[in-house]
């Protein structure tokens, strides 16, 4: 995951004490934009022994973590968010430039030339 990458959030389960030291949480389904990635702590709690990749989102902001010695802003395991998937600059003109498909009820596909 690097900056300004789109992900979605697949996991908002939090327990009580973040909800009670954070002032933002994702949701799950929502889509973010990674403003930092970070070096981050398995656990907030006492500074934790193990790292995880840590990050912060433009869409949230809280406060600096108390446990963090350069008081960094408390961010979210990189594990509740997934990659958004991006279209080639290839398959996005292909799709705006080429055949659109109108998918629904009834007999089959309705094809639509959109040049």
């Amino acid at each position: 995951m690097v900056n300004g990458q789109r992900v979605v959030c697949i996991n908002d389960t939090f327990p009580d004490v973040i909800k009670a030291i954070y002032k933002q949480l994702p949701i799950k389904d929502t889509t973010y934009t990674i403003r930092e990635v970070f070096l981050g702590r398995e656990k907030v709690v006492k500074g934790g022994d193990s790292a995880t990749v840590g990050l912060l989102l433009e869409e949230i902001t809280n406060p600096p973590d108390p446990f963090h010695a350069e008081q960094q802003e408390l961010g979210f395991s990189s594990e509740r968010f997934a990659p958004m998937e991006e279209l080639s600059s290839e398959e996005a003109y292909a799709e705006s430039e080429g055949e659109m498909e109108l998918v629904g009820p009834g007999p089959g596909p309705i094809k639509l030339d959109v040049n």
